[in-house]
């Protein structure tokens, strides 16, 4: 089993940042992929940005340029830097990995983007 613990969401202000970070309970060595998913109200759940074990990483459209993804595997963490944030960016993000065969979830932070 892996537990994932989420942290650093909040209230923004459009053209702000957020750092969102992502602990994971084993070494995130041993996990093929990690990601970063949200869902806004009334809208799917959909992928915001992966990152493999190797290193790999690939973004939705709509937040290329602006949001990044990490990983710091001495701390078996994963951020997602936010950066030019939009109001539209505003959802409940969750932490996600893939770890033998098995998608686990971790519990959600709000980010809220407004003025």
């Amino acid at each position: 089993q892996v537990q994932l613990v989420e942290s650093g969401g909040g209230l923004a202000q459009p053209g702000g940042s957020l750092r969102l970070s992502c602990g994971a309970s084993i070494s995130i060595f041993s996990i093929n992929v990690m990601g970063w998913y949200r869902q806004a109200p009334g809208k799917q759940r959909e992928l915001v940005a992966a990152i493999t074990s190797g290193g790999s990483t690939n973004y939705v459209n709509s937040v290329k340029g602006r949001f990044t993804i990490s990983r710091d595997n001495a701390k078996n963490t994963v951020y997602l830097q936010m950066n030019s944030l939009k109001p539209e960016d505003t959802a409940v993000y969750y932490c996600n990995a893939l770890w033998v065969g098995v998608y686990y979830w971790g519990q959600g932070t709000q980010v809220t983007v407004s003025s």
